[in-house]
């Protein structure tokens, strides 16, 4: 396949504008909490293991959104449900992890927006939002228009991720007004949404027949490649739609991209349960204190 997606040429497989984009969001990080820091206040410099979150949260975002991946989702919807899984389930917690609480506090102390932030991060208005969105972009009528559509895809996308990193919030609460939840409750509200989600990928998993015309009609799947192809590219060329990049079926690729989704996603949440689960266990273990002695 590699071979046969090059036909679209560098810019549609590498993303070089995006690369810049995500390499400036880099040196931006770079100088706020580094040279200039001390122009906001006497901040502490992010330590190690914050700064390797954040990059590397950078460099999945270009993965996800700048590498060919992001070619391949426009043609596989199996790579476009691995696309979201990583988007929305793993890269805000790299970039949440990865942020000092001086600018988290920064953000949440912005005039109007503060307000509006810290209601949408309550726990279950996130819980509710994020994946009432994400199932609501599924809807075939839906994905298809957001698919075929530059500024629809840019922003429901974007919304979508703004949502994702507020449901991540209450689990990585970098403030302590928003860990508000109890490590039995961040295990309830995880395994919430690991219900919610789920109506989604079981519809797409077993779906008889395909449902985005966007990977089954060659003009709507044209009309989609247009938002990662530059323009003029597809005028050369001779396609009959996304089937000849790949031995699967529409139908086992729709299939086999809600499976993607869904088993992501227990992987993510499960490895976030476990590290709740033994964190806890670990802090109420030391808290018990050791049985006396006996005397001789």
């Amino acid at each position: 396949m590699w071979l046969e997606i090059q036909i679209f040429g560098f810019r549609a497989l590498w993303s070089p504008y995006y690369f810049l984009f995500v390499v400036t969001l880099g040196v931006l990080y770079f100088l706020l909490t580094g040279p200039l820091r001390e122009r906001f206040g006497q901040y502490q410099k992010p330590t190690n293991v914050q700064q390797g979150m954040f990059y590397t949260g950078l460099v999945l975002l270009y993965v996800i959104k700048g590498s060919p991946v992001d070619l391949l989702g426009h043609i596989l919807f199996t790579a476009h449900m691995l696309q979201m899984a990583l988007y929305y389930l793993v890269f805000p917690i790299l970039i949440i992890k990865g942020l000092p609480s001086w600018v988290w506090e920064k953000l949440f102390s912005v005039p109007i927006l503060k307000n509006v932030l810290y209601l949408l991060a309550k726990p279950l208005i996130a819980l509710l939002l994020f994946n009432g969105l994400f199932s609501l972009y599924h809807i075939p009528v839906v994905f298809d228009f957001t698919k075929s559509n530059a500024m629809a895809h840019a922003v429901v996308t974007t919304v979508i991720l703004v949502t994702a990193f507020l449901v991540w919030l209450p689990i990585f609460a970098p403030l302590e007004k928003l860990d508000t939840l109890s490590p039995l409750l961040k295990i309830g509200f995880i395994f919430a949404n690991g219900v919610l989600i789920t109506p989604a990928c079981g519809l797409i998993i077993f779906a008889e027949t395909s449902l985005y015309s966007t990977y089954s009609d060659p003009s709507s799947w044209a009309e989609a490649m247009k938002l990662c192809v530059p323009p003029g590219v597809l005028d050369g060329l001779s396609l009959s739609g996304p089937e000849i990049f790949s031995s699967m079926s529409i139908r086992e690729d729709q299939a086999t991209g809600g499976i993607i989704m869904k088993i992501t996603q227990e992987i993510v949440y499960g490895t976030i349960l476990a590290i709740i689960f033994f964190s806890w266990f670990n802090k109420e273990s030391t808290n018990i204190d050791p049985l006396p002695s006996e005397s001789n």
